[in-house]
């Protein structure tokens, strides 16, 4: 029988992504600024931290997966980490973004152990809840509704931190007569007390359904074996990574695009007020607000042409759209905005699909195995998500470096050319991979009726 969930449930587990966002948006945005620029620490050292501690953190996800697969309470599997992690979640986001009086060893060590425990911290609370999409309903439409509401507050409250982030650092550095660096921690505060208890509502308006077919004692082999042999799994995998690789390139490079070669940064003021808003920052909350509007559509398209489709889709136009990037130039400024805002509609579409045929495969795992290991499958696919952003904000430093970038100076023709090619050719053709990969995906809609009715069969 089909497992519906009410609004209530669909907004309290939206909430738990609204949480995650932010904070993820604060270290993909602010965090280097804040480190080279608050914090003290150069950018060399802040670009070498970043890379190993989200190696590492890529490298844990699975861990928490394997453990929250293992844990039994009377709440479920997965949201009791919603309930024990959200405090400490919120203080180590708040040590994060705190500047100790220390020497320059002492901040890199410092800021070495208050990151990587927040990318623990990110994963502990993060995979279980990703997790909990596969458990709250079996039906697979359902759970792309689901999805949809998830990442509508995703991108909702990245929108609030692109927004209210350096206005409520200036906010409090002037009005509480304190430095650019208490600004900076009251801030994140702010944001920290809003996630915690965004978490501790999705904890409580959200339901486990799903259980194993029986009481499962799998052993940590035999969960890997299944993983290794779940085609879809790898196929998601690939298509997963190079569409972060495709994002973080995009977004990575924007705010260079827009300095270094639009060259023209302000957009307007505020009457009144001395305060600027700047194209590459308009440029990123409109892609925000179009992602928005791809999550919302991916249901009604994908129940008419299938998620398998709509993934290819979406991608293939991302890819042609953003190949224009490479002819525009200054005076094609609204025409930027156009392409951004259609090319984000479609990025947005694919998150919530993503998802949705992860929690497909977790039960074509079982139907396959009779072993059910959500935890691991989705810990595995946020690992996936993770090393995609992470190879994408890679690949945008050494592509910098390669075409000749130099911090605040005039580029030559090659570094202009080389920005261009970032926004344009180069992350078209990660989507075009992303594509190619989806089109081997072999778990249709009609397929996951078939094997949805096949569990519960044996479930009941």
């Amino acid at each position: 029988m089909a497992q519906k969930l009410s609004l209530k449930e669909k907004v309290g587990y939206g909430f738990g992504d609204f949480a995650s966002s932010m904070f993820w948006k604060l270290f993909s945005v602010y965090l280097l600024f804040f480190y080279t620029d608050i914090f003290g620490i150069s950018a060399a050292v802040a670009g070498t931290m970043f890379l190993v501690t989200r190696i590492w953190d890529t490298a844990f996800d699975p861990v928490i997966g394997i453990i929250s697969d293992r844990t039994e309470t009377r709440w479920g599997k997965f949201r009791p980490y919603l309930l024990w992690v959200a405090v400490p979640f919120a203080i180590i986001g708040i040590l994060t973004f705190t500047t100790p009086q220390l020497n320059t060893t002492g901040k890199i060590i410092y800021a070495y152990t208050t990151y990587t425990l927040m990318m623990m911290i990110y994963s502990a609370i993060n995979v279980p809840y990703a997790s909990l999409l596969g458990v709250m309903s079996n039906d697979t439409k359902e759970r792309t509704t689901l999805a949809s509401y998830r990442f509508v507050f995703a991108f909702a409250g990245s929108i609030l931190v692109l927004a209210a982030a350096e206005p409520l650092v200036d906010f409090f550095s002037k009005n509480f007569d304190t430095s650019p660096a208490k600004g900076w921690q009251m801030t994140v505060t702010v944001f920290a007390v809003l996630a915690a208890l965004l978490f501790l509502l999705t904890f409580a308006w959200t339901k486990e359904r799903i259980r194993p077919i029986k009481e499962q004692k799998n052993s940590l082999r035999q969960d890997l074996k299944d993983l290794a042999q779940n085609k879809p799994w790898f196929v998601l995998l690939g298509a997963g990574v190079a569409t972060l690789i495709f994002n973080s390139l995009r977004d990575g490079s924007a705010i260079f695009y827009f300095k270094y070669y639009i060259l023209n940064q302000e957009a307007f003021k505020l009457p009144g007020l001395d305060i600027s808003f700047n194209y590459s920052s308009l440029y990123l909350v409109l892609g925000q607000m179009a992602n928005i509007i791809g999550v919302v559509l991916a249901k009604p398209i994908s129940d008419k042409i299938g998620k398998k489709n709509t993934f290819a889709l979406a991608m293939v136009i991302a890819s042609v759209l953003s190949i224009f990037f490479y002819f525009f130039t200054e005076q094609d400024i609204v025409l930027i905005f156009i392409f951004q805002f259609f090319i984000s509609i479609c990025a947005g579409s694919i998150f919530p699909l993503l998802w949705s045929m992860y929690a497909d495969i977790a039960d074509y795992s079982e139907w396959k195995t009779g072993r059910r290991a959500t935890g691991l499958i989705f810990s595995s696919s946020s690992m996936s998500q993770k090393l995609g952003w992470t190879l994408g904000g890679a690949l945008t430093g050494w592509l910098l470096a390669m075409f000749g970038f130099e911090a605040n100076t005039i580029q030559g023709a090659e570094t202009e050319t080389g920005l261009r090619l970032m926004m344009s050719f180069i992350p078209a053709a990660g989507a075009l991979v992303s594509a190619v990969f989806i089109f081997y995906y072999s778990l249709s809609d009609k397929k996951m009726v078939e094997i949805e009715k096949e569990l519960n069969e044996r479930r009941s």
